[in-house]
């Protein structure tokens, strides 16, 4: 009887373990409070793609930029920003080698520019005025 028990108990033991990694893969690769990665470059608009975390010090200290940029460009030029620590295939896929890394596209979508590390709200709208996005709306 003894015997049983513990054979019992081992199958349940593995099976709990197999359910354990079943439950982490799941959790890892279907995590619902990660946004879907937007279209980059965006069609029609000249694109600065932010690639970076929201745990990385020089990302923290770009994204209030980020956020600004974002509102005064709105329907002019697309500002993307993707955390690579929760989309880890997207460093790969854009072949990001340190964060933050900011990818510029013209309106055809060709990458024309790229910058690793800080980059300051002068910079970039610099960058979308050589693009043929001016810094005001109407210009």
């Amino acid at each position: 009887m003894r015997e049983k028990f513990k054979a019992k108990t081992k199958w349940l033991i593995i099976f709990g373990v197999i359910l354990a990694c079943l439950a982490a893969v799941l959790l890892v690769t279907c995590d619902s409070k990660t946004a879907p990665i937007p279209q980059v470059p965006t069609p029609g608009l000249v694109t600065m793609v932010d690639l970076g975390a929201h745990s990385c010090i020089p990302c923290k200290m770009m994204a209030p930029i980020i956020t600004e940029l974002q509102k005064e460009y709105a329907g002019r030029a697309s500002i993307i920003f993707i955390d690579v620590w929760e989309h880890r295939e997207q460093a790969k896929r854009f072949g990001i080698s340190g964060i933050p890394t900011q990818i510029f596209y013209d309106k055809e979508g060709r990458e024309v520019g790229r910058h690793v590390g800080f980059l300051d709200k002068n910079s970039i709208v610099n960058a979308f005025e050589k693009l043929g996005v001016p810094r005001e709306a109407g210009r």
